[in-house]
């Protein structure tokens, strides 16, 4: 993507408004619980700090009612972790967008986290007038934030327009080269997996996939629904027989690129302690739930996979969060570890699987987003980069 980079801007002496993505999960007691996405920001915050800016970071977190500041939805959890990684105070600013004394303080070297930004009047709108306010407190805009590129509000959209300079933070730009690598020119086969428990939700990107990829590995209650579209019988496994016809007709548009299981692991009931039973597809019962996918269909799988030139990878292919249920996931993941193809993977769930058997340092990019990863795939423009494509 042709845009503008942090690293190219001169940031000596001027008020940088970083847009991260710091919308983490948190337990009832407002822990966070996973800071993966606050680990990534840190990059850019401290590339603009090394260089002389005074810095100001936004986020959303949760989905606020906008107008109304309530502790639940609030970033003071995330301005001290992010202080821990920095190794220095980060104070959080409430009320922000008209500026104030705590701008004029504001300098060279300095940080701040500007309160939740979706408790701004305006922001899921992206309201320029909104937007023109925020543009006033900064030199420099900076969007950092992957994770909501596919959105057009005011601090992912607008404010990119309005802003004096606006450009790429290193994790923006280190996800469009890794999906424009994987997606504009790559090394084939190209292979895809596609997993999760609606079809509706990814149907469209299954369709434009399919054209592009070599071989779309489909799984989870997707895999499920295209099993019914082929005439096998899936029991009660999640699927969705009102979209059997458009998987028919991609099964039908690409034959051959869509492999589909030929052994399924199986269990009455959805628990962690559910006896696995392992089966033909042609032979599953009335009352059965596909769980997993069998050796055999791993076998072929990871057959695939080994010799993939590249490989996107978005979902697990069984339930793996359960042991008994975990194997077709592991196995895949392993083998797109061991194919030495450039690999990118996306997803909240997909990540969660790499990190649970331990294959993250075997993935060529492990992507924060799960909207926007999709969205792309599926070959859509996602406004906040088409907006600073347009300031380029």
């Amino acid at each position: 993507m042709d845009c503008k980079r942090l690293a190219d801007v001169d940031v000596r002496g001027k008020r940088v408004f970083i847009r991260a993505d710091l919308n983490v999960p948190q337990d009832d007691a407002g822990a966070i619980t996973d800071d993966t996405r606050i680990r990534a920001s840190v990059p850019g915050i401290r590339d603009a700090l090394a260089r002389g800016a005074a810095v100001m970071v936004t986020s959303h977190l949760g989905r606020p009612t906008e107008g109304e500041w309530q502790a639940k939805d609030s970033l003071a959890p995330v301005a001290t972790h992010l202080g821990t990684l920095l190794g220095r105070d980060v104070p959080l600013i409430r009320d922000w967008v008209d500026g104030g004394p705590w701008h004029a303080a504001l300098k060279p070297g300095d940080v701040v986290l500007l309160e939740n930004c979706r408790m701004n009047k305006g922001e899921k709108k992206d309201d320029a007038a909104l937007a023109a306010k925020m543009a006033a407190l900064t030199d420099v805009y900076v969007n950092d934030a992957f994770g909501t590129a596919h959105r057009a509000e005011a601090t992912t959209h607008a404010l990119a327009l309005a802003a004096p300079v606006a450009c790429a933070g290193p994790l923006m730009a280190a996800e469009l080269d890794a999906l424009g690598r994987a997606l504009a020119s790559p090394k084939r086969p190209l292979v895809a997996i596609v997993g999760g428990s609606k079809v509706s939700t990814k149907l469209t990107i299954l369709t434009a996939l399919a054209g592009k990829v070599d071989t779309l590995i489909v799984g989870g209650g997707i895999a499920n629904t295209f099993l019914l579209a082929s005439g096998k019988p899936i029991g009660r496994s999640l699927a969705e027989p009102d979209l059997v016809g458009a998987a028919r007709d991609i099964l039908a548009r690409f034959p051959g690129k869509v492999p589909l299981p030929v052994d399924v692991v199986c269990a009455k009931a959805f628990a962690a302690d559910a006896p696995a039973a392992l089966k033909s597809v042609d032979d599953v019962a009335a009352d059965d739930l596909i769980l997993d996918i069998g050796p055999r269909s791993v076998a072929a799988l990871a057959s695939v996979l080994r010799g993939a030139g590249t490989v996107v990878w978005n979902g697990p292919v069984g339930v793996f969060e359960f042991p008994a249920f975990a194997e077709g996931t592991r196995a895949l993941g392993a083998a797109i570890a061991a194919s030495g193809a450039y690999s990118i993977a996306g997803g909240g769930d997909t990540v969660a699987a790499i990190n649970h058997f331990g294959l993250a340092d075997r993935v060529s990019y492990i992507s924060t987003a799960g909207g926007a990863f999709l969205e792309f795939l599926e070959g859509k423009t996602l406004p906040a980069v088409a907006a600073l494509v347009s300031r380029a």
